[in-house]
């Protein structure tokens, strides 16, 4: 390795605090050190990573102090790959759980690491590494063989307005001596990603002061740096993409899980109009019924069209009765029950119509998303869709949904969404990090979606007005109650 890293980079001098590339990776066996010295710094870059990778998954770990983020994400299956061959006989020592292995990014990935995750990994974690390799994009597309569909890339960096300050910590022997790199901004790193093959998902700021002075630093970097006013000023940058894929529609099953209280009118249509929906579809479906203790024999009429043989139904029809409250709970039992590879949700007031449900899965399967929200606020409503008091709250909450899960969303309280199967499990499995507190479900999906940096997409619908029933959202409490899991919810996503 010795005599690679000569070739390769030459043996350039070290000029004051300035490191040349080639000292820069003899030395890498120092940069521990720095790491205790600087630990307060390094702990927040623990905490983001952590917070973004699932506990028990399969993670690559390329640069930082290698080891360290393998440890604080508690990674099952861990590979860490740094640019300096004594970092990484360091880190063997101090990491045995894990293997390690030279890599610059100007190359394919090492052997080693391919044979051990022949399937893939979950995260490849880049912390503080791009800067370092002389040509992002091919090394971001050498990282290919190691993606899946679902993998996520985590990359960290320096705000290059820190710039200055930086270059006078570390001539003051405050910080890591470095070599020039490559400054890059948020927007920077994201159009990397994207011209390389990845989708960009999410980008932002954290740690306004890198330094521990004490409850100043706590207050300033948890609360005030993840304010738009201030975010900018944070001295790290992070950008969270996924590799692009689409998914075939032949063989594809999709749960329509449609909840009904007090819906006995839109039974039969909602049948007859999802049976003309899928006669020129190439994936299949099935309808899953969910009554919830209606007062108006809902029940009854969900028997009557499944064995009334004069209603078209081209697809399964299965019928639940929900021994809990609550729109949420509905889903939750017609999820647990469905067989599809992709799960919907369908509102029997039939307000989103069932005509735009395909619509969902061509954007999920396209590649354009992983969560499909639809969104009532683009085409034009309705006269009574919509009541004003409820638009001005939908405007509000999107705003604030926005801000809060560093995605666009344009209308939080839609009721149709879809998913896959597989990124449900996901979301119950971890659904303790907030709580079960939402009794209509979308926010629990939602913010579940966040945590596991899924790709929200929209998708306009056309809102209709009810032709039967009432509505069982009562604005001022429901409202209240969406106000209160929000601010709920800033302290798990957003000030941590």
């Amino acid at each position: 390795m010795k005599q690679i890293e000569n070739q390769s980079l030459g043996p350039a001098p070290e000029v004051g605090n300035q490191l040349s590339f080639h000292d820069f990776f003899r030395k890498g066996a120092e940069r521990y050190d720095w790491l205790e010295r600087n630990s307060y710094y390094y702990d927040d870059l623990k905490r983001l990573c952590a917070f973004h990778v699932e506990a028990g998954s399969r993670v690559i770990e390329i640069g930082f102090g290698v080891g360290a983020i393998l440890t604080s994400c508690q990674a099952k299956e861990g590979f860490g790959l740094d640019f300096s061959s004594a970092a990484c006989e360091v880190a063997k020592k101090k990491f045995p759980k894990f293997s390690f292995q030279t890599w610059r990014g100007d190359t394919p990935l090492p052997d080693e690491v391919l044979q051990a995750f022949p399937g893939g990994v979950d995260y490849i974690v880049m912390v503080n590494t791009v800067g370092y390799w002389q040509d992002i994009k091919n090394s971001l597309e050498y990282l290919k063989p190691l993606c899946h569909s679902e993998t996520r890339l985590i990359a960290t960096y320096y705000n290059f307005l820190w710039a200055p300050v930086f270059k006078v910590a570390q001539s003051l022997g405050l910080k890591m001596p470095q070599p020039h790199l490559n400054w890059l901004s948020a927007d920077d790193v994201q159009n990397l990603f994207a011209i390389s093959g990845y989708r960009p998902l999410k980008q932002g700021y954290r740690c306004m002061l890198p330094k521990n002075i004490g409850p100043i630093s706590s207050l300033a970097n948890r609360f005030l740096t993840p304010l738009p006013l201030f975010n900018w000023l944070g001295c790290t940058h992070f950008v969270i993409a996924r590799p692009e894929h689409k998914i075939s529609k032949t063989g594809l099953l999709a749960s329509v899980v449609i909840p009904a209280r007090n819906e006995k009118g839109n039974i039969e249509s909602a049948v007859r109009r999802m049976a003309e929906v899928v006669r020129h579809r190439v994936e299949k479906y099935e309808i899953i019924f969910v009554e919830g203790n209606s007062t108006d024999g809902t029940a009854e009429e969900i028997q009557r069209v499944i064995a009334d043989p004069n209603i078209p139904k081209p697809f399964p029809i299965f019928a639940y009765q929900q021994s809990g409250k609550g729109k949420g709970d509905a889903v939750r039992l017609g999820f647990s029950k469905a067989n599809g590879d992709i799960l919907m949700i369908l509102d029997a007031d039939l307000t989103v119509p069932p005509e735009d449900m395909p619509t969902f899965i061509d954007v999920y399967t396209e590649g354009h998303g992983e969560f499909i929200n639809g969104c009532r606020l683009v085409y034009k409503m309705e006269r009574e869709a919509m009541r004003p008091i409820n638009l001005m709250g939908n405007k509000f909450f999107s705003r604030l949904f926005t801000w809060l899960l560093s995605q666009r969303f344009k209308d939080t309280l839609c009721g149709t969404k879809v998913l896959s199967r597989k990124n449900y499990e996901r979301i119950a499995k971890g659904r303790s990090y907030f709580g079960d507190f939402d009794p209509f479900g979308d926010f629990d999906l939602i913010f579940g979606a966040s945590k596991l940096d899924l790709e929200i997409a929209e998708v306009p619908i056309r809102y209709r007005e009810r032709v039967y029933g009432e509505t069982n959202i009562s604005r001022w409490k429901h409202g209240w109650l969406l106000l209160k899991m929000c601010t709920y919810a800033m302290g798990k996503i957003k000030f941590i």
